[in-house]
């Protein structure tokens, strides 16, 4: 494993940022005011490259959510953000948009303080997206169309034709690992279709949603429009969840999470969508371009330090390329330069947090105990002794009921399995409780395209990986959750269609 620099290059902390970190307490955004939880209680945010605290951010529980959802259901029903004109409501969006390009820096140096991701990743990658998603939606805001409908009703003429009307009062639970893209994911589409909403961000990673907030006035969007509840997930999660004036429940997290979601939105039968976990397979034949598979193999597992929903963890190589492939991956891994995000030269920042350190770890110990060999990686590098690092780690020999290749890990380890036909792949890609992702590495479109439809998951990537874009919807087959996040298909989880019927007289 590359050593860190001994010289670090850090950049000088953005201005906005101060406010935020230094063990300052925040307050949570309720009807447009600034406020502390109800009890008073607050919790920590911690750097997890340094294990040391940032700032305390209000505990909000279900006293909190009731104030917010009754805010949200306020400016839901007899505020203007509904009764604005479709291009009024786009223009705040995209303001919103142009706000956050503005404050970028603030809002990269936030996410990698509070997650940990490298701040190159932060600037070129979370930041960019959320831009460009605030903007994708705030054009769809003048685009959530009905349509007429030709029916035949004997004798008489009709005038018969569809409104395609918010849904409400929507409550949006996000995850750690992009804490302002996901907020993003959920908040554009909902504003742009004329709801309300209560936000609960993760408790480990609050602090770019409250910076988010900060910008809402400024960009035109009425109080209440927009709460922001900072708490933990057993408390102001599960009471959003269960709220019974919540119309709408969205979700993005673990499976586990994702099932006590849906059992707790059954009292009042709201909507519910759900982005949960995944356990991906990346299928590399022998014809395709292997350096660039490699490659885009490491990047599919290692990216985010692994701490992606739809990372490549399951290694598929056809067994006659198996020898090449192998060492290029694992040179690649260890080559990856492990540090704090802040530092200008970490290619690889560390877990989020002490919780998610061990749940890794646990997963590496079960890996060698059953029997999986780590070709590289396997552990905490040595010369980092503060913050949640682990090591890139490569296992193979790896068995078919192994929990490594069974269950998600949610960190940087890949499972690498050598495989002889494209039946055989197949089956063994599908072989998963789960079913958000999938790749497919060859330079025989047909074969790939082929293998596509037939592997069961919301997305398939070929010859790439990890590629988004905002007009591209994203979701999950199985137990990887249902609904789909960004394009026009997401339209459909925060609109109901109302059928207008108007008789028009005799034929």
């Amino acid at each position: 494993m590359a050593q860190p620099r001994v010289q670090s290059e850090y950049p000088a902390v953005a201005p906005g940022v101060r406010d935020f970190i230094g063990g300052r307490t925040r307050k949570m955004l309720i009807d447009g005011k600034w406020v502390e939880a109800a009890s008073g209680k607050t919790l920590t945010s911690y750097d997890p490259a340094t294990e040391e605290p940032l700032a305390e951010v209000p505990a909000g529980e279900k006293e909190d959510i009731d104030r917010a959802v009754k805010a949200a259901r306020k400016a839901f029903e007899t505020g203007p953000w509904r009764r604005m004109t479709a291009s009024e409501r786009g223009r705040a969006i995209w303001k919103l948009a142009d706000l956050v390009e503005r404050h970028g820096e603030e809002f990269a140096q936030l996410e990698t303080l509070d997650n940990g991701k490298p701040l190159a990743v932060s600037r070129a990658a979370d930041v960019p997206l959320v831009v460009d998603h605030f903007r994708y939606y705030a054009g769809w805001a003048t685009k959530v169309e009905g349509e007429t409908i030709p029916v035949s009703i004997p004798g008489q003429q009709m005038l018969t034709y569809t409104l395609r009307e918010p849904v409400g009062v929507v409550g949006q639970i996000i995850p750690w690992n992009f804490p302002l893209l996901m907020a993003a994911w959920k908040l554009g589409v909902a504003l742009a279709c004329g709801n309300t909403v209560v936000l609960k961000p993760a408790e480990q990673t609050p602090l770019s949603a409250l910076r988010l907030g900060e910008l809402l006035d400024e960009a035109g969007i009425p109080p209440g429009v927009v709460n922001i509840v900072t708490g933990y997930g057993e408390t102001a999660g599960a009471a959003l969840a269960e709220h019974p004036d919540v119309d709408k429940i969205a979700f993005t997290g673990s499976t586990e999470v994702g099932k006590i979601i849906m059992r707790a939105a059954s009292g009042n039968l709201k909507r519910v969508s759900l982005e949960l976990g995944g356990k991906s397979p990346n299928i590399i034949f022998a014809d395709a371009d292997l350096d660039s598979a490699a490659i885009g193999a490491a990047n599919a597992i290692f990216f985010n330090h692994g701490q992606c929903c739809c990372a490549g963890s399951r290694l598929y190589i056809e067994a006659k390329a198996y020898d090449t492939v192998m060492p290029k991956l694992v040179e690649y891994s260890e080559k990856i330069k492990l540090g704090p995000g802040m530092d200008l030269a970490t290619e690889m920042g560390p877990l989020v947090s002490s919780e998610q350190y061990q749940r890794v770890t646990g997963f590496l110990d079960s890996g060698k105990k059953g029997g999986g060999k780590a070709a590289s990686g396997g552990g905490r590098p040595k010369s980092l002794a503060k913050g949640y690092f682990v090591e890139p780690t490569v296992f193979t020999d790896v068995k078919a009921d192994a929990k490594i290749l069974r269950e998600e890990i949610f960190g940087p380890v890949v499972c690498t399995i050598p495989f002889k036909n494209v039946d055989e792949v197949a089956k063994a890609g599908n072989d998963t409780t789960y079913g958000l992702a999938a790749a497919v590495w060859t330079k025989d479109i047909a074969k790939a395209n082929r293998l596509a439809q037939t592997l069961k998951a919301g997305t398939v990537w070929i010859n790439c990986y990890n590629v988004f874009d905002a007009a591209a919807p994203f979701g999950g087959y199985k137990q990887s959750g249902f609904g789909r996040e960004m394009g026009k298909a997401a339209l459909e989880l925060y609109t109901q269609i109302k059928t207008v019927w108007t008789n028009l007289g005799p034929h």
